[in-house]
């Protein structure tokens, strides 16, 4: 859904709307699409009210101020207007400035005589962040914990099912709630379709497979989802099914208990899962077709060596290692 529902024109940004139109045609999804053009309002924002400089009369340094910007807390968000509570990270602006290259890209090969060309705006350096994943032992304490902590049996087995399929699979919490029944065939394939419509396999373990089965046997409703809530209203729907904010609420619940020191969500798992697979010697071009991912490097951003890994590989590896002299 478009942000802005008026049908102003876009005088500061031209073309947005056929910009919009192209990424609609070439089947981006509507949630991308929505981001597109949430990011780009900032920056028609930011000609608009900060340097009050339209597209045709902008320049190279109109981009430096758009940088420094996005890195302040003076910036309007643009749904409400408001400033920003907080300096964005690296890694929220580099994908606003991305969203700003594509449609300055769009621009050209639309013959559209733009000061500012794609080249000209440069992403930032990434913050570089101590990668962390939680211990295989904590992630397995972690799936294992509805049976340990939930009196209601029917939502232990639930809660026990979906976690340990995150985990089975590597799936995006959003795949895991629109899982339907019929999706999952005898051998355990399921065929998901993910993020930009891009679809894939993914693969149940023989674990996975028996707590779904178990949990299974506790359903009398008639959705055709796989994870479904017990309570609310229209119990009896077809299209009932499980809210992704209950799930990441009972991930947040079950590590406090455990104290899991290491910040761990539904992502967290999908994080773990590649990073696990890689330590036991998983191809990472199979790992990237499980996860869905375009390109390797976005696979390689989730393969996380645990500190104990990392230090079991310096001790095997290092040339030096038993040198005492």
């Amino acid at each position: 859904m478009p942000i802005d529902s008026k049908s102003e024109q876009h005088d500061y940004l031209p073309l947005l709307d056929d910009y919009l139109l192209h990424l609609q045609s070439n089947n981006y999804s509507d949630k991308t699409i929505y981001n597109y053009e949430r990011d780009l309002t900032v920056f028609e924002e930011f000609l608009r009210l900060e340097v009050r400089t339209p597209l045709f009369s902008a320049s190279k340094r109109t981009i430096q101020e758009y940088k420094a910007y996005l890195s302040s807390k003076d910036r309007k968000t643009p749904l409400t207007g408001a400033e920003g509570l907080k300096k964005l990270n690296s890694y929220s602006i580099n994908r606003m400035l991305s969203a700003l290259r594509s449609y300055l890209t769009f621009l050209v090969d639309s013959d559209y005589k733009t000061p500012i060309t794609p080249e000209m705006v440069k992403l930032i350096k990434n913050d570089k962040k101590h990668p962390r994943v939680a211990e295989l032992e904590d992630l397995i304490m972690l799936i294992e914990s509805p049976s340990k902590f939930e009196k209601n049996k029917k939502i232990a087995l639930r809660n026990r099912a979906m976690l340990e399929v995150l985990f089975s699979t590597g799936m995006r919490i959003s795949e895991l709630v629109n899982i339907k029944r019929s999706q999952i065939d005898d051998t355990g394939k399921i065929f998901i379709t993910g993020k930009g419509k891009k679809q894939r396999f993914v693969y149940l373990t023989n674990r996975a497979r028996a707590h779904i089965d178990a949990y299974l046997k506790t359903r009398t409703d008639m959705s055709e989802y796989l994870f479904v809530p017990y309570r609310g209203s229209n119990s009896g729907s077809l299209k009932r099914k499980i809210s992704t904010n209950y799930l990441q609420m009972k991930i947040k619940q079950y590590r406090e208990i455990l104290r899991i020191n290491v910040p761990t969500s539904a992502h967290s798992l999908r994080h773990g899962f590649a990073t696990y697979l890689a330590e036991s010697g998983a191809n990472p071009a199979a790992i990237q077709i499980l996860l869905g991912h375009e390109s390797l490097e976005t696979t390689t951003r989730y393969v996380h060596a645990s500190d104990r890994y990392a230090e079991k590989s310096h001790k095997k590896f290092h040339p030096l290692n038993e040198k005492t002299d």
